[in-house]
């Protein structure tokens, strides 16, 4: 009898530990923050990556770091302030607004010499701050998705061109590389979603729906057709109707398709 009283009670420890939850603080930029704030895509997003990561994966408890048009180096400015805790797992998904910003991208010597907030690499020394709050974590880098043109939902004056065309004399892909260096040069685990072939540029949106110069008729464009058809936020209507949705509802943050695709590649990593 004391034998399987000794059993049982080694089968619920061991139980216990197997089944303890994983504390996940994803760091990022409006792409992870509006996976709580669905209000703000106009409703035109119902479930954002993590929770589509957090369904396939109910042992994971998710923790959303994630700032509404922050930089990298916003973040690294303000890391010692964001309450950041001890975790399991710290994905970093970062850089499309350092590139529209014009921040210089940097080398990875400015990583490497820890030179300062300066540049793109230089931010990313908030890897310190991660290992400094947990040694055995998971840090996982993510790379930007390309972009076309981004239109604001709830003010068309907010717009950007897409990752076509260089920013500042930079490109999108720059800062995609940066991070895939960085994760080379620590031996991080790094999701290179700029080369992703699911997530490519002539699959973000199906069309903008755009004034046709010459007849002022709207028209449905293409990519890269559209990416010359100027757009005027005082007067031209929302270029992205409910059907030119496809990967990103916006031209730049993930639709439901997209979010599911992330998750995916994101789930298979973290099953590892």
């Amino acid at each position: 009898m004391k034998k399987i009283f000794l059993f049982l009670a080694i089968l619920v420890v061991t139980s216990s530990f197997s089944s303890k939850q994983k504390v996940w603080i994803a760091i990022g930029d409006s792409i992870t923050y509006l996976n709580d704030h669905i209000n703000e895509t106009g409703n035109r997003v119902t479930k954002g990556y993590m929770t589509c990561v957090a369904e396939k994966l109910p042992d994971i408890k998710y923790i959303n770091q994630g700032h509404n048009g922050w930089t990298a180096g916003g973040i690294a400015k303000e890391i010692e302030n964001l309450g950041l805790t001890d975790a399991d797992i710290y994905p970093v998904f970062l850089g499309t607004n350092d590139w529209w910003a014009g921040r210089p991208v940097g080398t990875i010597d400015d990583y490497k010499n820890n030179t300062g907030n300066d540049t793109f690499f230089g931010s990313y020394r908030i890897i310190n701050k991660l290992r400094s709050l947990s040694k055995s974590a998971r840090i996982i880098l993510v790379a930007p998705m390309q972009r076309v043109n981004f239109v604001y939902v709830n003010d068309k004056k907010n717009n950007a061109w897409g990752s076509y065309k260089d920013k500042n004399g930079q490109s999108l892909e720059q800062f995609a590389n940066a991070v895939v260096s960085i994760a080379q040069l620590e031996k991080l685990e790094v999701i290179d979603l700029y080369h992703n072939k699911q997530l490519k540029i002539e699959s973000l949106v199906h069309f903008e729906r755009m004034k046709d110069p010459e007849t002022e008729k709207y028209k449905n464009y293409k990519y890269p057709e559209f990416a010359n058809v100027p757009f005027n936020p005082e007067t031209d209507e929302y270029p992205y109707p409910a059907e030119a949705i496809n990967l990103t509802y916006d031209g730049l943050h993930p639709s439901d398709k997209g979010n599911a695709i992330i998750a995916d590649i994101l789930t298979k990593m973290l099953k590892k």
